[in-house]
């Protein structure tokens, strides 16, 4: 199982982005991190979602603001097999990582 950094991407402005899948008959505590590296504000979206085109109550950070040069984490996410981090940025120059633990499921 892996630990440690579980993904990290350099985002597309307005664009869903699987940061992070789960795999099956585990379960992961993450943390998200966004970069903004430019110099204007832009808003950026987080979801656990289960497919790669989040519905709206899979939304847990929704067009919040980070500026130019700021930070915005997001952690102890717990996400079950099978499910998605789904990260989009409103601009370029925004970087998104994801890190934590996957743990596998108890046999039943």
């Amino acid at each position: 199982m892996a630990s440690g950094r579980l993904g990290a991407e350099d985002l597309t402005a307005a664009t869903n982005t699987t940061l992070y899948t789960v795999p099956a008959e585990t379960f992961t505590i993450a943390s998200v991190s966004f970069c903004n590296r430019g110099n204007q504000a832009l808003t950026v979206r987080l979801a656990v979602a289960d497919l790669a085109t989040p519905t709206n109550a899979e939304y847990i950070e929704y067009d919040t603001e980070i500026p130019p040069k700021g930070v915005l984490e997001r952690t102890g996410i717990a996400l079950g097999a099978a499910q998605k981090l789904v990260v989009r940025s409103s601009a370029a120059n925004c970087s998104a990582v994801g890190f934590g633990v996957e743990t596998p499921l108890p046999a039943s």
